[in-house]
């Protein structure tokens, strides 16, 4: 059962690497093609050191068949003693050392770039846990967790298996092309590998150490690696998977990411009324003055009911809270986000929506008996 796994595995991998690659001489039995500079240089240095390989085979069996052969003792020939010719010594050490010199050059100075992560663009420190991955833009100041998106029914053979089995995340790792990345790769329990073949990165992650790499991949997709190191029963369920986007679409993501983090710290700390009053004021006049106006008078021209004095604004705060995460047509809460005159607005973040009830509940002469509403309250109503 396991080795059908990996031999699945091993199937996704070099497709997957392989996209786009059979004009570029790579094909499923070969390496994935590379991204990286690291991974171009890691092929050059397998296809020079094999070629150099074949040389030495053919050299070196092509002369023993051939002696074999025309100085066998049934055509007459017989053994000549050279036993301590130091010509035949010298030239037998130094062709070796010259072949040795040729290898060692290339090899040396693609290990010395493998390993040079002086000035990158950005940093991210990858955790491995038994099993799943922990990715933490250090610069950025958020993380999130990475683990196997495959479901259960295929894994157990329940469901036809997908293209991306075991090899597909829930959140993978984003970065943007053309950037140079270093990776800090450490592990919370035992040691890990953290493995994805197109960029030409394999780095362990051990307990109590943090090693480095980095890469730089030039072209935009999605690329897939796995635990190279055996973990665990689960060992097989670790993928690791990196999408590349443009610069454009990662700055948008990142904005996405800082905004959730910050939802997500503001959703835990408790605010006090001025504070929640003074970032409600902007956040209604960005998104909801435009209907209810600054004044909070409404306009029932649209049907945008007026704040002041409002039974909703007014009422218990649950009642407002869903409303403003699920919208309302003619006092009717829309737990399905579409239509209605008073839409959804669950795209906000907790402390956004929190601060925006408090300031209605404490402006225009309002003053409710719940008048604080904290971000946390917001996070437990959200269906």
């Amino acid at each position: 059962m396991v080795s059908k796994r990996r031999i699945l595995r091993w199937s996704a991998l070099t497709a997957m690497g392989a996209s786009g690659a059979a004009s570029a001489g790579f094909s499923d039995w070969y390496f994935q093609a590379p991204v990286t500079p690291i991974a171009r240089d890691i092929v050059t240095l397998h296809d020079l050191i094999f070629w150099i390989c074949v040389a030495i085979f053919i050299g070196v069996f092509g002369t023993m068949f051939y002696s074999l052969f025309k100085h066998r003792k049934s055509v007459g020939h017989e053994a000549v003693q050279f036993h301590e010719n130091t010509t035949v010594e010298v030239i037998w050490t130094i062709i070796p050392f010259l072949i040795l010199a040729l290898m060692a050059w290339p090899a040396t100075k693609t290990i010395l770039a493998a390993h040079d992560t002086a000035a990158p663009d950005m940093t991210i420190k990858v955790t491995g846990y038994q099993w799943k991955w922990n990715y933490d833009y250090v610069q950025e100041g958020f993380g999130y967790y990475s683990t196997l998106k495959t479901s259960l029914d295929e894994i157990q053979g329940r469901a036809p298996k997908g293209e991306h089995y075991l090899l597909e995340v829930d959140n993978p790792l984003v970065v943007p092309v053309g950037a140079k990345v270093r990776v800090l790769v450490t592990a919370a329990d035992v040691i890990h590998s953290w493995w994805v073949p197109a960029f030409g990165v394999k780095q362990d992650a051990i307990p109590g150490f943090v090693r480095d790499a980095w890469f730089r991949a030039d072209k935009e997709g999605i690329y897939r690696g796995q635990c190279a190191e055996l973990c665990g029963k689960e060992h097989g369920f670790m993928p690791v998977v990196v999408e590349v986007k443009s610069k454009d679409d990662y700055a948008k993501w990142l904005a996405e990411q800082k905004q959730k983090a910050g939802g997500a710290a503001e959703a835990n700390k408790t605010w006090d009324l001025a504070a929640l009053v003074a970032h409600g004021q902007k956040v209604f006049d960005a998104n909801c003055a435009a209907c209810h106006q600054a004044n909070g008078t409404g306009n029932a021209a649209i049907g945008a009911p007026a704040l002041v004095n409002d039974k909703v604004v007014l009422g218990p705060e649950q009642h407002q809270i869903d409303v403003v995460l699920n919208g309302q047509t003619n006092g009717v809460v829309q737990h399905a986000p579409t239509g209605g005159k008073m839409p959804s607005w669950a795209q906000l973040s907790d402390a956004d929506i929190a601060s925006v009830i408090t300031y209605t509940r404490n402006s225009w002469g309002n003053k409710a008996e719940q008048n604080v509403v904290q971000p946390a309250a917001v996070k437990a109503e959200r269906k």
